[in-house]
C-alpha cells in the first residue's frame, strides 16, 4: 500500500489539487457568464440616461406588430468628425433597441452596419446609393432618417441630441400600416394646425403628433360636415364662437353613440355652446377667470403656473419631473354635482391651482382683481376634491359592461381643458405643455404610455494648455512616468536580494 508521506504521492495530489482548482475555476467564470447573460441587470449611471430608453419608446416597442430592420451606412472611421461622433453617438442607442426587443425575433428591432462602397450589391439590392445615411425597412415599408433629424442645431452647433425621437418616430411609421387620424375643429375661430403665428398657430403640435404617426386634418362642422368615420379623435383649441345646437348634437352623438374621443381647450370670456354636451359627461364650466395672489403662482406677464397634478397617464409624466405648466387665462372646472350616479361614467380631475387661487365672476367690470366672498368661486364646497383648489383640467370616460360580458367595454373619453392657449405654438417650448397635451392624446385614444422622451443635451468639454503647460505636460510624459516606474523597480529589487 503506497505511503501518502512518498514524493509520487505527494506528487499526483499536487497535481489532482491543481487540475481540480482550475475546473473549479472554470466553473466559476462558466457560471457568472451564464448569470450574466441570461440573467443580467443594468443601470445607467449616466446624469442624462444616456444609455436608457424612455417609458414612451419602451412602451411602443412592446406593441411592436412585425420586426424593424435598420441598415446603418455611418462609419466609425470617417475623416469628418462629424460623422464620426454621429456614429458613436447612434450607434450606442440602437444598441439599447435590440437590447429591448432581443427576447421576442417576430418582433425584434435589428441593427446592421453597412459600407456602401465596400459591399454595392447589397447596397443596391436594399435601394441604398449614399453613405451616411440610416434606412429603416419594414416588410414593403421604408422610411429613411437624416442626419439633421437627430440633432438640433444652434448656429450650426450640435446642442442636443434628439436620436431617440427620430427613431422611435421613424419605427413608429414603418412598423404601423395605418395611421390614426386626428381632426381639428375649425369654423368657430380656433386655433389652427397649419398656423406658424406663435399666438394662434399650432404647428409645432402638427409636427409633433406627426412625428408619432398620427394623420392630422382639419374639419368644419359649420359646412354641414359629417364626422368621418376615421376620426380616431376630435381636437378643438380656443372656439372664438358658439357651437349651433346641431353641431352640438353630432359632437354628442360622435362621443356617446360612437364611443368618441374629443379634447376640448375652452377660451376663457368665451360661450362655446357646448354646456349641454358637457353636463352629459359630468363637467359643469364656470364663466370665470382664474387669478392667484400667490407670489410663486403667477408670472409678472399675468401667466398662470400651475404645480399640482392628481395621478393620472396624462399627468404621469409632470408628476414625475416634477414640472410646472405656464398658461395664459383661464377658466375653472368642477365635476357637475347633479350628476347621475353609477359606475359607468368616470370624471378625473388633473391639473389644479394652489389654495390662494380663486375664480373671478366680475372680470368683464375691468377693475382690479380682487377677491369677492359669496361671489367669485373658490373650491369650499363640501365634498369637493381636491379641497380648496379650483381645477382647470379634467377628463371624463364611460366604461359600462354589457349585457353576457364579464368585462368593461370602454366608451367615449372626453378632456377639457380651461384655457384656449395651452398649446399654441410659443407655448410648446415649455415641457411641461407639451407633454400633457401629448399625454392627452396619448389617453384619448387608447395609447396608454408616457410621452416621455426628453431632449439629450451635448456635454462639451476644452481643454486650453499654454505652449509652457503642454511642455511640462510632455516632460511629465516622457520622463516622470517612466522614471517612477524605473524607482520602484529599483526598490522591489533591492528589497529581493535582501
Amino acid at each position: 500500500m503506497p505511503s501518502f508521506d512518498s514524493f509520487r504521492t505527494a506528487r499526483w495530489i499536487r497535481t489532482l489539487n491543481l487540475v481540480l482548482q482550475a475546473v473549479l475555476f472554470i466553473t466559476l467564470f462558466g457560471g457568472l457568464n451564464y448569470l450574466a447573460r441570461n440573467h443580467s441587470l443594468r443601470y445607467d449611471l449616466t446624469s442624462q440616461r444616456r444609455y436608457s430608453l424612455s417609458p414612451e419608446t419602451l412602451a411602443y416597442l412592446r406593441t411592436l406588430a412585425t420586426p424593424v430592420r435598420i441598415v446603418v451606412t455611418l462609419t466609425p472611421n470617417s475623416e469628418n468628425a462629424d460623422i464620426a461622433q454621429a456614429y458613436r453617438d447612434i450607434s450606442s442607442l440602437l444598441r439599447e433597441y435590440t437590447y429591448a426587443t432581443e427576447g421576442n425575433p417576430n418582433r425584434q428591432v435589428t441593427v446592421e452596419y453597412l459600407d456602401v462602397y465596400q459591399n454595392r450589391r447589397e447596397a443596391d439590392q436594399l435601394g441604398i446609393d449614399q453613405p451616411d445615411s440610416i434606412v429603416l425597412l419594414c416588410g414593403d415599408r421604408r422610411r429613411a432618417v437624416a442626419l439633421g433629424e437627430v440633432y438640433r442645431l444652434e448656429n450650426g452647433v450640435r446642442k442636443a441630441f434628439r436620436g431617440e425621437q427620430a427613431f422611435t418616430a421613424a419605427i413608429l411609421d414603418v412598423s404601423n400600416p395605418g395611421k390614426k387620424k386626428i381632426y381639428f375643429l375649425t369654423g368657430h375661430g380656433e386655433l389652427n394646425p397649419e398656423d406658424v403665428d406663435p399666438v394662434r398657430g399650432l404647428s409645432m403640435l402638427r409636427d409633433e403628433l406627426r412625428a408619432r404617426n398620427f394623420d392630422v386634418d382639419r374639419l368644419e362642422l359649420a359646412t354641414g360636415t359629417k364626422i368621418p368615420a376615421d376620426a380616431a379623435l376630435l381636437i378643438a383649441v380656443a372656439p372664438q364662437g358658439r357651437y349651433t345646437p346641431a353641431e352640438e348634437e353630432q359632437l354628442r352623438q360622435y362621443l356617446g353613440a360612437g364611443a368618441g374621443r374629443m379634447i376640448l381647450l375652452l377660451e376663457p370670456a368665451m360661450p362655446s355652446g357646448l354646456g349641454n354636451l358637457l353636463l352629459d359627461w359630468g363637467l359643469l364650466v364656470d364663466d370665470d377667470i382664474v387669478y392667484d395672489t400667490g407670489a410663486d403662482n403667477m408670472t409678472e406677464d399675468g401667466d398662470l403656473i400651475v404645480r399640482y397634478f392628481l395621478p393620472h397617464p396624462i399627468t404621469q409624466t409632470l408628476l414625475d419631473r416634477q414640472i410646472p405648466l405656464r398658461i395664459g387665462p383661464a377658466r375653472s372646472l368642477r365635476p357637475d354635482p347633479g350628476r347621475k350616479l353609477g359606475n359607468d361614467l368616470t370624471v378625473t380631475t388633473l391639473a389644479v391651482t394652489s389654495t390662494t387661487a380663486w375664480g373671478e365672476v366680475g372680470y368683464r367690470l375691468r377693475t382690479a382683481p380682487q377677491y369677492d366672498a359669496g361671489y367669485d368661486i373658490r373650491n369650499d364646497r363640501p365634498g369637493l376634491e381636491p379641497p380648496n383648489h379650483l381645477a382647470i383640467a379634467m377628463a371624463s370616460e364611460r366604461v359600462s359592461a354589457r349585457a353576457g360580458l364579464d368585462f368593461s367595454v370602454r366608451g367615449g373619453r372626453l378632456v377639457v381643458f380651461g384655457t384656449g392657449d395651452l398649446i399654441a405654438n410659443n407655448r410648446l417650448a415649455g415641457a411641461a405643455n407639451l407633454n400633457v397635451i401629448l399625454g392627452a392624446v396619448n389617453w384619448t385614444v387608447d395609447r396608454d404610455t408616457q410621452f416621455n422622451i426628453p431632449v439629450r443635451p451635448i456635454d462639451r468639454f476644452s481643454l486650453s494648455l499654454s505652449a509652457g503647460d503642454l511642455a511640462r505636460l510632455r516632460r511629465s510624459l516622457l520622463f516622470l512616468l517612466p522614471g517612477a516606474a524605473l524607482i520602484l523597480g529599483l526598490i522591489v529589487y533591492w528589497t529581493r536580494r535582501r
